[in-house]
């Protein structure tokens, strides 16, 4: 991966922090959103912020482990959902519609040959069909993380010279909620058993099998360096370092992308080990509730906006929240000042 050049925010920016201040309204009153405007004009350099060209990439890719058990679906459905993307009939795909959200359906390493698909929506970056079993071995060679995570950076080049202006994240693989699990542990050195949830749906004796099973997996590589290169190299997938090299591009050309779930906050938190700076373009979108998304976004000091039980993943939870931040900027940009308003400030 070539190095990058990720630039800290400069969080004072006192004519924007005037003009925030200066609209008709009490001080901090818009809450969120206020702090999201603010986050955004820092990024961008400018008191007009703004969000109007926005991009959804959904990152798939499928895991050599989910032949061990640690799903509630067969990894025949990362292709067939990878499909319905394609389709237009999932729940991103509706969102998306709903707040006119350019969305690319990006094939990471997934079991299946795709063709014939819009190049407009379709992204082939499939390092191979699928990770290797990381019960068994590391689930990527060296080179396969380093490409993916240069195909990501790539991704955000391109956002950046189409203008797009926000990047929101989202993924789809059967058994990625365990390969975040076991990426978070290693990294936070938790417990994995406490960074287990029932992912698309193991619950009660599922769940207490998928978190033997994690265990299993986890001991099994005890002596693994928890450095960040060394624990994605492990775990995988490829969805997901993608995701990773995505979030590292988005930053070095300072474009603010919207955070989804658990499994996007894990990828956000690598692409922090790599370069701490990236921290200062995060929105993070909700807390999921994945058992494990509450403590990680604790230790991350992430503030989410929604917390309305989502656990789908996809970036549904990123697109959700769009019209909020688009809020977040249109009050900045067309709300009145005391000023203008002739309204007496000290009555407020």
């Amino acid at each position: 991966m070539k190095n990058l050049d990720i630039p800290k925010v400069n969080f004072f920016y006192e004519e924007l922090r005037n003009r925030i201040d200066s609209k008709t309204k009490p001080l901090g009153s818009l809450g969120i959103l206020e702090k999201i405007g603010y986050q955004i004009g820092c990024i961008q350099k400018t008191v007009l912020p703004n969000v109007d060209k926005p991009r959804c990439f959904i990152f798939a890719g499928d895991h050599g482990a989910a032949v061990e058990g640690i799903s509630a679906y067969p990894k025949e459905v990362t292709p067939q959902m990878v499909l319905n993307f394609l389709q237009g009939g999932a729940a991103i795909n509706v969102f998306s519609r709903q707040n006119a959200i350019d969305l690319r359906v990006v094939d990471c390493g997934v079991d299946w040959d795709f063709e014939n698909y819009n190049v407009n929506t379709f992204i082939s970056c499939k390092i191979r069909k699928s990770t290797s079993n990381y019960f068994e071995e590391d689930a990527m060679t060296k080179e396969e993380l380093d490409l993916s995570l240069q195909n990501g950076i790539e991704l955000s080049h391109q956002a950046k010279e189409d203008g797009v202006n926000l990047i929101l994240v989202g993924e789809m693989g059967i058994g990625n909620t365990s390969s975040a699990s076991l990426i978070y542990s290693k990294l936070e050195n938790q417990p994995i058993r406490s960074c287990v949830g029932a992912g698309t749906g193991m619950f009660d004796d599922l769940l207490e099998k998928k978190k033997q099973l994690l265990q299993q997996a986890f001991d099994k590589h005890t002596q693994t360096s928890n450095d960040v290169m060394s624990v994605m190299k492990l775990f995988g997938g490829f969805e997901i370092t993608t995701m990773v090299g995505t979030i590292l591009g988005a930053a070095n050309n300072e474009i603010p992308v919207v955070i989804d779930g658990f499994i996007t906050t894990t990828a956000a938190l690598c692409a922090c080990k790599i370069a701490p700076n990236v921290k200062d373009y995060l929105i993070f979108a909700h807390q999921s509730a994945e058992f494990a998304h509450k403590k990680m976004l604790a230790s991350m000091e992430a503030e989410p906006i929604l917390d309305i039980g989502l656990r789908l993943g996809e970036g549904t939870g990123a697109a959700l929240v769009y019209p909020v931040i688009v809020s977040a900027t249109k009050f900045i940009q067309e709300m009145a000042s005391f000023q203008s308003a002739n309204v007496d400030e000290s009555c407020v």
